[in-house]
């Protein structure tokens, strides 16, 4: 077979000729490329993560004898011309390397089969010395212009990992066999290069063989079964968390909880901003930077009508004393691991006497959720025992035109036009962690200790809702916390985080004098 074209590999950089200003003669290039001190940077000692990624890849082993497992990266993702999104590596290639805000854009883990399991090897683009024009001529990866990049000796120290050059996956590629597999969404560039190297042996197999006997299916863009069974497999991996995993997510919730603070002293300045909620967003992101990686997903600022909408990301509203504000936000730590937590707050300090009545509410439903997390129960049940509260609260304020035993009949639901998304879900290094896990798995799984995963009820009573008395319309409340689950019962981690409608007056009435 012919060796993929490296390019495929190894992009080349985005051409910028018709503007570019970069010296190419040669009394440049020599004079760039000279007198540099020398790197004698020591690999350093292995990262804490490291063993732990080690044992994630050895269970990952154990499920696959005999095949090749393929997770990159990922790559850069283009923002507008030239300019790119920060980099953040797919969740699966973190977990099973321990490299996270620091991982490389384009590095692939690869695990070779081997008669006792599999080998480990990390490729990456490796940094060019001082006398290659990458250095001052690539502003992907040059580091003129990103900074200085790791070697393979500090990768592979700092992971306790075999590290390669990038240039030795065109030999991987050369060894896909149909039943490799790939993390598809990981990085689609080279899943291409994956399928075509599929396809390439199957066509090869057919030809060397009656093709009657060939289990590869050779038609293009066909769905590859087994990459979706990788994925499925890869979250599933994720379901209970190692202890190192669970100290992060304490550090992940420890910072989100200082954003609470930082958003609660700013409500002065922020409520008399013609864009509070912008304010509010950017206050918790600058916490979410310098306590952390970023933040784990677009903080949700809601206030008011605004609150009603469940993923209200655009955060160009008012933050109107009299109103409540909707703070939906997570602090993701260096690691990747995320916090997920929201808290609605009275903007001038106090809730109305209705307001309270809602708040009260939601919180009544997530401690009845919170009392049936516990190890042996069914994950399921957790968004049951909220839906009681729910569904009882909303039929005594007069809503539903049935009774609440009856709104909670599987043929009925009438309570869930208030709440019509889940109480729980997974949570870990992506937000909605383990997605891609079995309904049995996740869903109807069994709740054991290890796992981590928020608790959040809430009630939105739309502005324009003729169901709801008029003096509910436009409030929207949620409570979210996340839940560990130990072998004694659930752990709030975010229990330090004031949650009663009194402990919330209290707190904004301590932090905004």
């Amino acid at each position: 077979m012919a060796n993929p074209n490296e390019s495929a590999i190894t992009p080349a950089p985005r051409s910028n000729e018709n503007r570019s200003t970069t010296p190419g003669s040669a009394g440049f290039k020599a004079y760039i490329s000279s007198s540099w001190a020398e790197r004698t940077a020591e690999p350093p000692p292995a990262r804490e993560q490291a063993p732990f990624a080690a044992a994630r890849r050895a269970r990952l082993s154990a499920m696959y004898p005999g095949t090749r497992l393929i997770i990159p990266a990922g790559r850069l993702k283009q923002r507008s011309n030239d300019t790119d999104y920060a980099f953040r590596a797919h969740s699966a290639f973190a977990h099973l390397t321990g490299w996270g805000s620091d991982s490389e854009p384009g590095a692939v883990l690869v695990l070779e089969p081997t008669e006792t399991g599999h080998d480990a090897t990390l490729y990456f683009r490796e940094r060019a010395g001082r006398d290659s024009d990458e250095f001052y001529a690539n502003p992907d990866i040059g580091e003129f212009w990103i900074g200085p990049r790791p070697s393979i000796a500090q990768v592979a120290a700092d992971l306790a990992l075999r590290v390669r050059g990038i240039a030795g996956l065109s030999a991987v590629l050369e060894a896909v066999d149909s039943e490799t597999v790939v993390v598809r969404e990981a990085d689609p560039f080279f899943t291409d290069e994956v399928d075509e190297a599929r396809l390439r042996f199957a066509a090869e197999k057919v030809l060397t063989t009656n093709a009657s006997d060939s289990p590869f299916s050779l038609e293009i863009n066909a769905e590859h079964e087994p990459d979706d069974h990788f994925a499925r497999d890869l979250s599933e991996l994720r379901l209970v968390k190692d202890s190192y995993e669970i100290a992060q997510m304490r550090l992940a919730v420890a910072a989100t909880a200082h954003g609470f603070d930082d958003v609660i002293r700013d409500l002065p300045r922020s409520s008399s901003h013609l864009r509070g909620e912008r304010l509010v967003e950017g206050v918790f992101n600058t916490r979410a930077r310098s306590d952390g990686n970023a933040v784990g997903y677009d903080t949700i600022a809601a206030s008011g009508a605004h609150a009603c909408i469940l993923h209200w990301t655009r955060n160009d509203g008012p933050v109107t004393p009299g109103d409540l504000i909707l703070l939906d936000a997570g602090v993701e730590v260096d690691s990747y691991y995320t916090a997920d937590i929201t808290r609605t707050l009275p903007v001038d300090g106090t809730f109305t006497p209705v307001q309270r009545m809602v708040y009260d509410a939601v919180r009544e439903a997530a401690d009845a959720a919170f009392a049936v997390a516990r190890p042996g129960a069914v994950f399921r049940d957790v968004h049951a025992a909220a839906m009681v509260v729910i569904a009882r609260r909303t039929a005594e304020w007069g809503m539903l035109p049935v009774s609440a035993e009856e709104a909670l009949l599987p043929d009925n639901g009438h309570h869930r036009r208030y709440m019509v998304h889940g109480t729980s879900h997974h949570l870990g290094l992506d937000v909605h962690d383990c997605a891609q896990a079995r309904r049995d798995m996740y869903m109807d799984g069994v709740i054991e200790p290890g796992m981590v995963f928020t608790i959040e009820p809430g009630l939105y009573f739309q502005p324009d809702d003729l169901t709801v008395p008029a003096e509910f319309r436009g409030i929207g409340v949620r409570i979210e916390d996340d839940i560990l689950i130990t072998v004694d019962g659930p752990e709030n981690l975010s229990a330090g985080i004031p949650r009663t409608s009194a402990d919330v007056e209290a707190w904004i009435a301590a932090l905004t004098v």
